[in-house]
């Protein structure tokens, strides 16, 4: 299963880690998998790259991390919200492959 762990303070989503695999198909098969994982990289490289944000990006073997800095750009905020809602969807359409966690901090 794939966990998905986002930190928010008070509406305002602030980063997310992700990791572990779907288990829907054999590796390398795996839709589930494939979405999440270009979902994420759209995610990290659009707040990166497009919004020009510094945020810290951690990738490790089967994790990856955001945390965006203190006075990130409303934009970024949404972009995770966007994240949100996408792997809300795939973990209702692919049900028991993604859990989703979000917690205040």
């Amino acid at each position: 299963m794939i966990t998905v762990r986002f930190q928010k303070t008070g509406q305002k989503l602030k980063a997310f880690s992700i990791e572990g695999h779907a288990g829907y198909a054999a590796a390398g098969r795996d839709i589930v998998c494939a979405s999440v994982t270009s979902a994420v990289q759209l995610t990290a490289n659009a707040i990166t790259e497009q919004f020009g944000e510094k945020a810290k990006v951690t990738v490790e073997e089967n994790r990856i991390s955001l945390h965006l800095p203190s006075g990130a750009g409303e934009e970024a905020a949404l972009l995770l919200e966007a994240l949100l809602e996408h792997l809300t969807i795939l973990s209702e359409d692919y049900e028991n492959t993604i859990q989703i966690i979000v917690s205040e901090v």
